[in-house]
């Protein structure tokens, strides 16, 4: 008899309900009731979807989810609730976790249940099951594979390097892990390639 797989659930690699997308979608506008669908696909191919409700518009706002998981048919509410922007334009919205009560910004989907993340026990991120020479490839390289991501950060329409004059905080991490990204040598790279082998 075969043993049972060792390989941890990651949560980098679940089905995930993301308030910023909600919002980059125009779920999260106040006085909105509106449905739609959201669709998870790996190289072009749907894997999986569920049907979605939001209502900013009554007292106590929510995200309705309705999906199948397995031959069961799931259908809940998840509370939202708003918090005053600190830059004092707006409102930041979280989710209210029906299992923790805790507020998030990321639903986590282990069992068939959109929660908090720490209502999911035994789940991890992919950089806590990495070895410690992963871990060390990681830390020399990181910002090299990250630079294009960060490049297009910083070219986004609506991007702020600087709030009053002075630099935010944003541009500056930016900035930095880019200075870490040009540091890296061929030396480097050599040593790491004789790593692997």
């Amino acid at each position: 008899m075969g043993r049972y797989s060792s390989f941890p659930t990651l949560f980098d690699s679940i089905l995930q309900v993301s308030i910023t997308k909600l919002k980059e979608w125009g779920y999260l506008e106040l006085g909105v009731y509106r449905g739609g669908t959201i669709t998870w696909s790996r190289n072009g191919n749907k894997t999986a979807s569920i049907g979605i409700t939001v209502d900013t518009s009554s007292a106590s706002p929510y995200i309705e989810l309705d999906y199948k998981y397995g031959d069961d048919t799931r259908k809940y509410r998840v509370s939202l609730v708003s918090v005053p922007s600190n830059l004092g334009a707006g409102e930041v919205w979280y989710f209210l976790c029906p299992h923790t009560g805790k507020r998030c910004r990321i639903l986590y989907s282990v069992g068939g249940w959109f929660l908090h993340r720490e209502a999911h026990k035994g789940v991890y991120y992919d950089s806590q099951v990495q070895s410690k020479k992963m871990r060390g490839y990681e830390k020399m390289f990181g910002p090299l594979y990250k630079s294009d991501k960060l490049y297009e950060e910083l070219h986004k329409p609506y991007f702020k390097p600087y709030y009053n004059g002075q630099p935010t905080k944003r541009y500056i991490r930016i900035n930095k892990k880019l200075h870490e990204a040009s540091q890296v040598s061929i030396e480097d790279w050599e040593r790491a390639v004789v790593g692997l082998l």
